[in-house]
């Protein structure tokens, strides 16, 4: 896959968020800023990424996948 289908499933399954796309191939890892994450927990906030690639994961076109979720206000606060 590549970085710009990634992002394109994710914004397009939640629409308004912010998404940052690092890796290659079917290894990627992912930053996926939303207001939607706002009082969610975070398990629920990375089973809400995941179910946006959830076809790809299944059918091995994306392997590997990590997610680091924020709100804006966590976003902005990193540093």
């Amino acid at each position: 896959m590549e970085h710009d289908a990634v992002k394109t499933l994710i914004e397009a399954g939640i629409p308004g968020c912010e998404v940052h796309v690092q890796g290659e191939g079917c290894d990627f890892s992912v930053e996926v800023i939303s207001e939607a994450f706002k009082g969610m927990p975070l398990l629920k906030q990375h089973r809400m990424v995941k179910d946006t690639v959830k076809t790809q994961l299944e059918s091995n076109e994306l392997h590997a996948f990590s997610i680091k979720t924020y709100t804006p206000e966590k976003w902005a606060s990193r540093g």
